[in-house]
């Protein structure tokens, strides 16, 4: 809605409101809203311009001259209306401001519309001046003196909006002004304060005017402008303070309102301020004070200056007697502690801007005759944070932790305090902390108000003041005083020395010096502050520092302990920045005392050497702990503080480290401290680590343990409630990064951290660092010594000195450990036991800076390092680990320097001039000490020493052309004798063991950092004898040395390769394995390498051949040393150098090596081990596994030879025959009579033989030939031990021979393998089949081998055994006559395993390898390989007679009939996969095989012998019934789904019968038995139910005359499918059943029964099973291949199983339902019946098929049947020749199920009822049933079936005898 549209209603408003009293202002209003109504809303600013505009006043101007308020009110709104749209002319702002003073006095709401238009009129009439704005604004005063509250607030708050309006109007003017000038006529010239005139526009007179009368209101005097004669100085205050913090710059561009500052409202505040206080008239002045110090100290600096002495002057006032009586009186004219507090807020929003504290500095400060306020305020603060101690208690962290309180030195007590006030703090703090309360202590949270004191203008009197308030705020101001010196000068010096590059293409500093101003431009604004911040800090540091030395140690919260703390850092980084050194090193010294305090130093040596015993505390003793009355209980250690201390006190270090020159001293004296209490705290636990006391973990009389970030306000502007609402959220945020990282491992990494910028210095300024650690090394090191053995200085060797330092008494180490102890260092011992830092330190620096020592002057480092190092090593008495460790550093100084010569060849001599000469001040003894007066340190010194040597050959040995002799001469003289006691002979068959120094004598594996110094072996190091360990370390790493002479053993002449050779030979009978190890593995080898190198020059040929022939003889002796190691490291000498150079050798020399090397080194190592076997010596199995090791070794070394030379070298040698045999018969022994570790190697090395002499032509062809075939011998005889069967475990073990394991039996069919390859490839044939025949059986018995110890898993995948003997299986050559029958068996052999031949791994105690858990061997994988193959195979030579006639194929099926016959029982098919169950894999192969087998049975036919037709049917019949009558109860726990998929799986077998079985088996020559076992193994598989009442089944002796065996009438179906695996390859089966006519006189009742019996879980499968018996029986039409005889031949033979079938259910039937009554039978019972009626009604049998089924010979008869008078006699009498007429019928089963059928239709109750599909007789034999309903009704087809009885369908069958008797039609 539009303002418009708000007029319009208003004015409708006050036309209908006055229509009836006041009809003319109706008119008027009506008249108006008639002009509104013809004017556009966009041109109703117009209105004011034209004649029409008093029309739209007059009805507001005739309602607000009524009484009538609520006219008035209306006529109000409608002019603030009016006004809004500018609809009112500038000529009516005088009427409007007239009426509405004179409508001013009614009620409240016509006030606020006054106020309201007041606020409205304003902004659309900018040109309201003069005393028309006077008018206006007195509008406002006048309602703001109004007694009610809404009125008074909202007039205050319109009024200075009005007075805001007025001055900003001046902006504007301003604004016009500088682009035009205001015209002369407007100007006013007004008076100045001073006396002076000046002209000014309109607005900016206003802007005067006003002012000035505030000014004179706010004084009590009459104001010029402002009508009014009185104005509160609370409101006047207000409204000066919103102006000045609105308008400050337009303050400061207009001197007139300048000068109302100076003359009228500074001594206005003084005034004020300097009288009695009064809180709310207080906190105004104080707050315009805070706004004319802020924004105009520049313009008023003479005010300002008076302000600031007179905020100091209240600051400095302590109140505190005022708190009690007696002085009440006295100080009655002092001012209140809100004055005070007030005071401190103004000074905190001054002191956080730094740029206007530089300022003051520079006005009142840097003049001599300033009034030096800057410092001034910053005394007054330091005085104030210390005057109360007891308030602000003490910290219990900045002690430490784990010492006890001291008050003499430390917390309130330094700073003056007496012992009274000491004890208070200490217990206040103490207390408070325990029990948390929180009036201890300084905390933003508990300190400070919700709202500063100076923001609360709506209290009348002081608001209540915590008591530490004040001091939170001087915290706070020192804080800020000290953030700002950093915020400023920090970035500068970044700028200037960090960033800036030196010169062009030089990298920026990273650690600079520190800043010179004189380098400075002098005139520059940045200069000139610089040097305020430096004249600040130069005069104020010891008031700084005294006031954060204070107010750290008191228990203060998180938030504000990290703001001290940062102001710490901040002043001391600024200090070094600003090259104040003095104020730098107060502020370090004083950090490094909160870092690591004097206590925790002094009490560490006393807990290292006497830690309190852990015993439990009672509650008193550790509150007497906590509160520091007692001696500590926790190791002495930093606490969190402390830490954090530590973290600023480094980081300062490493921000100043380029500018600390001598003060280097003083910050590693304090880091060596820290690094000490840390190592302890490390060692026992750190902070929290431990068993931790009363107030473990909690800062006793902490506030708040929370972190914050800054607390104090910025500004006046920030609410000390937000303030607070910041520090409470931060709370619950992560610790501040100053308290965060606090372990004692990051803080040693810190301090690590620093020591490595050290390669940041510049060079004057590392020679500081260097000379300051060196410094500090020498005073503790000095008090390692003697108290009378000091270290003075070194002498020259001009002066006939020996480099040791000299010994004298000395005054000054008095004084010098007396300064180390103030320090807190008088911890001897400790160093003695960790080393000395300073050493550490300096090894570590000088790593880092390893170019100086090389590129730059020796005086920069150089000089001053290794001198230090020497001295302190030669100090005889200094402690071991000291004299060590300088060794250690020195060295590893010494070692680096050479690897960066590579490439400085000008300095390379003289730089290794000074290395030598510095290692040989080590390395060599001192003359005059004789040896056997050595120490174990001067050993240590020399082992050192030598390693150092060591090294520098490694990394520059190449460099070096003269001196071997030397070399070898210093190498030698650290070789002893051998001791006889210790050497190998005593111990001939125990190695010693290794030493534990092995990773420092591999030549083949230098030390990977390639500077780092191998681990010190660890020797008791003392001023004792030396040990003969120590000298046995000499030895050692002097054949390291030997080592690297060998590495270029190609430089030595041949008398110095003979020495070395001989030096080797010596090494290697060393007691110590590694050495002689190495001599014969390595040295010699490369030796040998260099030998033959030279071997080429034809001159030097024969001397150096000589020279490698008495290397062979050294390596030979020591291929039989009794330690393995030394052993098998000469062997792989020995066969390495001859694969090597095998090539270059000649026929005698090979001669040679085979017999008097290769061949009696493997005899001695067979006689070595033979020997183990002794009963008598107690061996290890290790010893033993060793000598095996040994062997396969040298056996798997001649392998190498043979596959490299056998062809080319050794073959054409005369003594081959006997090498060869000589190498099978001890291949053969080995595998037969030595351990079976050793067997493998064996084998593969005459397999590597084999399979090298592939390669051989021409006449060597007979020579291969002739060593396979003893290769063949061999294999013969160890497989009849790997198929031999022990039957007993006692023959096993009585056995010499130990198990086989699969890695041999691997190896040895993969030899058998070559042989046949190598074999074929060059006699081009297979084996013959005989050979063959004993292959396939040797398999056979490797394959199931039963006493290997090394079994693996052989489920889901085949081990290696079942695999290479499946492979090889695979490769042989089919094609040779017999063979496919042969790798069929076998093949069936392996399939039936995994169900016949599994078995349980017995341990043997012969085994060497490790037993673990009880295994299995399953042989399911080679079984689920095997069956696919003999498919495949078989479908390959199917058509091969010989499978047939040879009994092959009843292999196969035997076979397959076991897991068929298993079904569910067999084992699961894998552990982890997913395979199909083996009876499904064993089912699928064996239809395969069916399929084919029977139909090229009928080809072949004549070819195949009677009993072979005969067993293979046999045996097909019976996997058909394994699989037909398999238990198949493990299927009902399984979902139906599944269940259903089993069920459809077996219907393959009943399709199977139906499409291969049935046409061939009625052949004439398949017996008559064989064929009737179809019909009997289909009437046991029909089967529904089985009695589970006891009764047997109705097909008993009782219903026929002849009882078969296998009838289905006589055994029950548990019995009828019991598994027969055992059973022969030719099943035995009966005669057929013979079939019985029904007595019509049968006893139904006797044989019936009231139980439901047990039914078959597969329905149907069962009546696919009836299916197919009924489809045998029938007659059917001939195909394309007339096969009716074979049917009617089966129909015959199987027609007795159909008929006792049916007559068992229906004869059940009637004997059931005679018992039952009314009982209903189950479904399955009532569709069987109903099935069986409706299928003997439809089945239509071949003519004369029961004749000839109850015939003796039915073969015979089954086509034709006798005739009647012609073939056989009539009979007698008509009854007999109906009863041979019926059985000649087509429905002859009909007549002779007759009786029963006859029963079943007169049953008087309702009979078995079923529902049948219509078309039920056209449907597949096999089709899926549908879903029925519990009534048997389909549900979706009910249309399609009909309803069947027993009573009707038996109804129908006897209509059907009725009609074949001719009785009916």
């Amino acid at each position: 809605m539009s303002s418009l549209a708000f007029l319009v209603t208003e004015l409708q408003s006050l036309a209908t409101e006055t229509k009836r009293k006041h009809p003319d202002i109706r008119e008027a209003a009506e008249k108006s809203l008639a002009i509104l109504r013809a004017a556009p809303e966009q041109a109703t600013s117009r209105l004011a311009l034209g004649p029409q505009s008093d029309d739209l006043l007059r009805p507001v101007f005739m309602g607000c001259s009524t009484k009538n308020a609520k006219v008035v009110a209306i006529s109000l709104g409608s002019l603030q209306r009016l006004i809004t749209l500018k609809a009112v002319p500038q000529s009516a702002v005088p009427v409007i401001i007239s009426t509405m003073s004179e409508a001013m006095s009614q009620g409240v709401d016509i006030q606020l519309r006054v106020l309201q238009t007041l606020v409205s009129l304003f902004p659309n009439f900018p040109d309201i001046h003069g005393s028309l704005l006077a008018d206006a604004l007195l509008l406002c005063f006048r309602l703001q003196e109004s007694k009610i509250a809404v009125v008074s607030s909202t007039a205050a708050a319109s009024l200075r909006q009005l007075v805001m309006f007025v001055v900003d109007k001046v902006v504007t003017e301003d604004r016009l002004a500088d682009n035009k000038d205001i015209p002369g006529e407007r100007t006013t010239q007004v008076t100045l304060p001073d006396g002076s005139t000046r002209s000014l526009g309109p607005s900016a007179t206003d802007a005067f005017s006003v002012f000035e009368d505030l000014c004179l209101l706010a004084n009590a005097e009459k104001p010029k402008f402002l009508k009014l004669e009185f104005l509160h100085k609370t409101l006047t205050l207000e409204l000066i303070e919103s102006v000045l913090t609105n308008y400050h710059e337009l303050f400061r561009k207009h001197v007139e309102l300048v000068l109302l500052l100076r003359h009228h409202l500074c001594p206005l505040l003084l005034r004020t301020l300097s009288e009695r206080p009064q809180f709310s008239l207080s906190l105004r002045c104080i707050r315009v004070v805070f706004l004319l110090l802020k924004q105009f100290s520049f313009e008023l600096k003479t005010e300002a200056e008076v302000f600031l002495s007179l905020l100091i002057r209240i600051i400095g006032d302590d109140h505190s007697s005022l708190e009690t009586g007696e002085h009440s009186q006295q100080h009655s004219t002092s001012r209140p502690h809100w004055m005070r507090v007030m005071a401190m807020e103004i000074m905190r929003g001054l002191c956080t801007d730094a740029e206007l504290i530089r300022n003051m500095w520079d006005r009142y400060d840097s003049q001599e005759a300033g009034s030096k306020a800057v410092i001034s305020l910053i005394t007054a603060l330091k005085r104030l944070v210390t005057e109360k101690p007891a308030l602000l208690g003490q910290s219990s962290q900045m002690g430490g932790i784990g010492v006890a309180v001291d008050t003499s030195g430390s917390g309130a007590a330094a700073y003056g305090l007496d012992m009274a006030g000491r004890v208070a703090s200490a217990t206040v703090s103490g207390v408070a902390g325990m029990i948390g309360v929180g009036g201890v202590g300084l905390s933003v949270q508990n300190s400070s108000m919700k709202l500063q004191c100076i923001d609360q203008l709506d209290k009348a009197d002081a608001p209540p003041i915590p008591e530490s308030y004040v001091y939170l705020l001087a915290v706070q101001s020192i804080v800020s005083l000290c953030e700002g010196f950093a915020s400023f000068s920090g970035p500068i010096y970044s700028n200037l020395v960090i960033q800036r590059p030196r010169a062009a293409g030089d990298p920026a500093i990273k650690a600079p010096p520190a800043l010179d101003l004189n380098t400075l431009p002098a005139e520059e604004p940045q200069t000139l502050h610089l040097r305020i911040v430096q004249s600040i800090i130069s005069q104020a540091w010891p008031a700084l520092l005294a006031a954060l030395s204070f107010i750290i140690a008191t228990n203060l919260s998180d938030d504000l302990f990290v703001e001290v703390l940062a102001s710490y850092q901040a002043l001391t980084n600024v200090s070094g920045m600003l090259n104040l050194a003095t104020p730098r090193d107060a502020f370090f010294n004083s950090l490094s005392k909160f870092a690591v305090p004097t206590p925790v130093v002094s009490s560490m040596e006393q807990w290292a050497e006497n830690p309190p015993l852990q015993t439990p505390r009672s509650a008193t003793v550790a509150l007497t702990e906590g509160l520091g009355l007692s001696g500590p209980f926790q190791p002495p250690g930093l606490s969190e503080r402390n830490m954090a201390c530590l973290k600023v006190f480094l980081g300062c270090a490493l921000f100043l480290a380029g500018s600390l020159g001598e003060s280097w001293y003083a910050v590693l004296e304090s880091l060596q401290n820290a690094d000490g209490v840390l190592t302890l705290m490390l060692k026992t636990g750190g902070i929290g680590g431990g068993k931790k006391g009363l107030f473990a973990g909690v800062g006793v009389g902490t506030p708040s343990s929370g972190s914050a970030p800054s607390s104090r306000a910025p500004s006046l502007s920030v609410s000390q409630s937000q303030s607070n609402s910041l520090a409470t959220t931060s709370t619950q945020n992560q610790k501040h990064p100053l308290l965060s990282d606090l372990d004692v491992e990051t803080m040693q990494l810190a301090i690590q951290r620093l020591f490595d910028s050290s390669k940041n210095l510049e060079d004057n300024a590392f020679r500081e660092f260097v000379n300051a650690l060196c410094k500090l090394s020498g005073e503790m090191v000095g008090m390692q010594a003697s108290e009378q053995v000091v270290p003075v200085n070194v002498f020259d060797s001009e002066d006939g000195g020996n480099g040791l330092l000299s010994v004298s008494s000395n005054r000054s180490q008095d004084s010098m450990v007396h300064r180390r102890r103030i320090s807190g260092i008088f911890i001897p011992k400790n160093l003695q036991k960790s080393g000395d830092f300073g050493i550490a330190k300096l090894g570590g620096v000088v790593m880092l800076n390893i170019h100086r020592l090389i590129f730059r002057s020796p005086d920069i480092a150089w000089d001053k390092t290794t001198s230090h190092l020497i001295m302190v090593m030669k100090l005889p008495y200094a402690p071991q680990t000291i004299r060590i460790q300088a060794a250690r550093v020195l060295d590893e100084i010494l070692l680096i320097i050479p690897r960066h010569l590579i490439n400085a060849d000008d300095l390379q001599a003289d730089v290794q001039q000074r290395i030598l000469g510095v290692l040989s001040q080590q390395v060599i003894l001192d003359s005059k000490i004789p040896a056997s007066q050595q120490t174990s340190t001067s050993v240590e010194l020399r082992r050192m020493g030598l390693e150092t040597l060591h090294q520098i050959l490694e990394a520059t040995g190449h460099t070096i052309v003269l001196g071997w002799e030397t070399i070898f001469q210093m190498l030698g003289s650290v070789c002893r004798p051998l001791n006889v006691n210790g050497g190998s002979a005593s111990t001939p068959r125990i190695p010693p063991s290794r030493s534990q120094s092995t990773d420092s004598l591999s030549p083949g594996s230098p030390n990977p950092s390639g500077i780092n110094r191998p681990k010190p072996l660890a020797i008791q190091i003392g001023l004792g004898n030396p040990s003969e360990k120590s000298f046995t370390i000499l030895v050692k790493i002097a054949f390291q040395s030997l080592t690297l002479v060998c590495d270029s053993v190609s430089s030595l002449s041949p008398e110095h390769l003979r020495l070395c050779i001989s030096t080797l030979g010596q090494f290697g009978r060393q007691a110590d394995t590694n050495i002689a190890l190495t001599a014969a593995a390595s040295l010699l080898w490369s030796v040998s390498d260099a030998i033959q190198s030279k071997r080429k020059n034809v001159d030097e040929e024969p001397e150096y051949s000589e020279l490698w022939m008495f290397l062979l003889l050294e390596v030979l002796g020591l291929c039989t040393d009794p330690r393995a190691e030394v052993r098998d490291g000469a062997i792989q000498t020995l066969f390495r150098t001859m694969q090597l150079y095998g090539a270059s050798l000649s026929q005698e020399t090979w001669d040679q090596c085979i017999w008097k090397v290769t061949f009696p080194l493997l005899n001695s190592l067979t006689a070595e081990i033979r020997k183990l076997t002794d009963p008598d010596l107690e061996l290890d199995q290790a010893t033993i596994h060793a000598w095996d090791e040994s062997k396969i070794l040298a056996l798997t070394s001649t392998g190498f030879i043979l596959s490299d030379f056998l062809v080319s070298k050794i073959m054409l040698l005369e003594s081959f025959p006997k090498a060869w045999d000589a190498l099978v018969q001890n291949a053969e022994e080995t595998i037969l009579l030595d351990n079976r570790i050793i067997g493998p190697p064996a084998l593969r090395c005459l397999e590597q033989g084999v399979t090298a002499s592939k390669s051989a032509e021409g006449v060597l062809r007979v020579r291969v030939l002739e060593s396979l075939e003893r290769v063949w011998q061999a294999f013969d005889n160890i497989g009849a031990s790997a198929t031999k069967r022990f039957a007993s475990s006692e023959d096993l073990e009585n056995s010499p021979h130990k198990p086989f394991t699969q890695e041999g039996l691997v190896a040895y069919v993969e030899l058998i393998q070559s042989v046949r390859t190598v074999h074929k490839s060059v006699d081009g044939k297979e084996w013959d089949l005989s050979r063959l025949t004993r292959l396939v059986a040797i398999l056979r018995g490797v394959l199931t081998y039963p006493h290997s110890p090394d079994y693996r898993p052989d489920v889901d995948g085949l081990p290696p055994v079942q695999a290479i003997v499946l492979s090889t299986i695979q490769d042989i050559d089919l094609s040779i006559p017999g063979s496919p029958s042969l790798i069929l068996r076998d093949l069936s052999y392996y399939s039936t395993l995994a169900f016949l031949a599994s078995f349980d791994v017995v341990p043997h105690s012969k085994s060497q390898m490790p037993q673990g858990l009880q295994k299995r061997i399953t042989y399911i994988a080679v079984s689920k390989k095997a069956m696919p193959m003999i498919v495949d195979l078989f479908m390959k030579f199917k058509a091969d007679l010989k499978i047939y006639v040879d009994g092959t194929v009843e292999s196969i099926l035997s076979a397959f009939s076991v897991p068929i016959k298993l079904k569910y029982d067999c084992p699961a098919p894998s552990k982890f996969g997913k395979d199909p169950p083996l009876w499904k894999t064993a089912t699928t192969c064996f239809l395969s095989v069916v399929k084919e087998s029977t139909a090229h049975l009928e080809e072949m036919d004549v070819k195949i012998p009677d009993e072979r037709v005969e067993g293979i049917w046999r045996q097909t019949l019976d996997v058909f019934k394994g699989g037909m009558l398999a238990d198949c109860s493990a299927t009902e726990s399984l979902p139906l789904d599944l269940q259903e998929t089993e069920e459809n799986f077996d219907l393959a077998l009943i399709a199977s019968l139906e499409a291969d079985v049935m046409p061939r088996l009625g052949s004439s020559r398949i017996s008559d038995d064989l064929v009737s076992q179809l019909g009997a193994i289909l009437s046991k598989s029909s089967q529904v139910y089985e009695p589970v009442d006891g009764t047997s089944s109705l097909g008993s002796a009782s219903l026929s005359s002849s009882s078969s065996p296998n009838s289905t009438a006589s055994t029950s179906p548990a019995s009828s499918k019991q598994k027969d695996l055992s059973s022969p390859s030719h099943p035995k089966y009966g005669p057929r059943p013979a079939i019985t006519p029904l007595d019509v006189n049968f006893r139904y009742s006797e044989y019936g029964s009231s139980s439901r019996g047990k039914y078959e879980s597969r329905e149907r499968f069962t009546y696919w099973s009836f299916d197919l018996l009924f489809l045998i029986c029938s007659k059917v039409e001939p195909g394309l291949i007339d096969l009716s005889d074979r049917r009617k031949r089966l129909a015959a033979l199987n027609l007795s199983s159909l008929l006792n079938r049916c007559k068992n259910t229906l004869v059940g039937y009637v004997a059931d339902e005679s018992l039952r009554g009314n009982s209903p039978f189950t479904r399955a019972r009532e569709e069987e019946v109903i099935y069986v009626l409706r299928k003997l009604l439809n089945l239509v049998l071949w003519p004369g098929s029961l004749w000839a089924a109850m015939s003796d010979d039915p073969t015979q008869y089954c086509d034709r049947q006798p005739s009647l008078g012609a073939d056989i006699p009539v009979p007698s009498t008509p009854r007999k020749i109906i009863a041979d007429s019926y059985k000649r019928s087509p429905k002859a089963h009909l007549f002779h199920l007759y009786p029963v059928i006859c029963e079943i239709a007169s049953i008087p109750r309702k009979g078995a009822l079923a529902w049948v599909p219509k078309d039920v007789a056209h449907t597949a034999l096999y089709a899926k049933t549908s879903s029925i309903n519990e009534q048997g009704i389909d549900l979706d087809q009910e249309s399609s079936f009909i309803k069947h009885d027993a009573r009707s369908l038996a109804k129908d069958c006897l209509m059907v005898i009725g009609q074949e008797l001719g009785i009916s039609g």
